[in-house]
């Protein structure tokens, strides 16, 4: 497995781990109010993956850099914005969705 499929796949789990933990607290499944830096580590984790990705990729001369480098966007718009509004902050988050399944798609093609 090259470096780019492993940090492109890496970033998209902790995308995916992330948003699916934040939506679960937004329903209130869960009670993250003892442990919010769960999902503070995981957005400082998921923001890192997806640099280092398109740093790799660039590098690699791959094109899968392209697809991913538009998701730093709506990343950086989390942090500037902050979680509230709810609706903005998940407009926000869902907004680099499709950047992260197309990043997947060109790594494991």
């Amino acid at each position: 497995m090259t470096l780019v499929r492993t940090l492109v796949t890496a970033a998209a789990g902790a995308y995916t781990a992330n948003c699916s933990l934040g939506g679960s607290v937004a329903l209130g499944w869960i009670d993250t109010s003892n442990v919010r830096w769960v999902h503070h580590g995981l957005y400082i984790v998921t923001c890192s993956l997806t640099a280092a990705a398109c740093v790799a990729g660039l590098r690699e001369r791959s094109t899968t850099w392209l697809a991913l480098l538009p998701a730093l966007a709506p990343l950086f718009l989390l942090q500037r914005h902050g979680a509230r509004p709810l609706q903005r902050h998940t407009r926000d988050a869902l907004a680099a969705a499709p950047c992260y399944a197309a990043g997947l798609a060109l790594a494991w093609r």
